[in-house]
């Protein structure tokens, strides 16, 4: 999923790969909870990755003509370094993902 939000803008990623993806791995029972918030990480960290990095063009186009687009594109690595180790994160332990809402909805919301 993040190697795809490389060459996909984040809409084309949920649009056609989540429905193609999401029914087999819930078929293998990943918790939807935690394939929700896995995929989300994931779009979220290829939204600051060339060549789509949707931030960084945005971040380009306010900043002064003195910082060059490599400047953004290198400040933004210890950015999507952190992304990843949430990710990792997250795929390690998913009860980070899924204890508050079975907290919330355990009663019926």
């Amino acid at each position: 999923m993040f190697l795809l939000g490389f060459v996909l803008d984040t809409f084309e990623v949920i649009f056609i790969i989540i429905p193609i993806t999401a029914p087999v791995l819930l078929g293998m029972d990943v918790d939807p909870v935690w394939l929700g918030v896995l995929v989300g990480i994931n779009l979220q960290t290829s939204f600051m990755t060339p060549p789509f990095g949707f931030s960084l063009i945005y971040l380009r186009g306010v900043a002064p003509a003195s910082v060059t687009t490599g400047m953004i594109y290198r400040g933004a690595v210890p950015f999507v370094a952190l992304q990843l180790i949430g990710l990792g994160i997250v795929m390690a332990f998913p009860e980070l993902s899924t204890w508050l809402p079975a907290q919330v909805f355990r009663n019926g919301g």
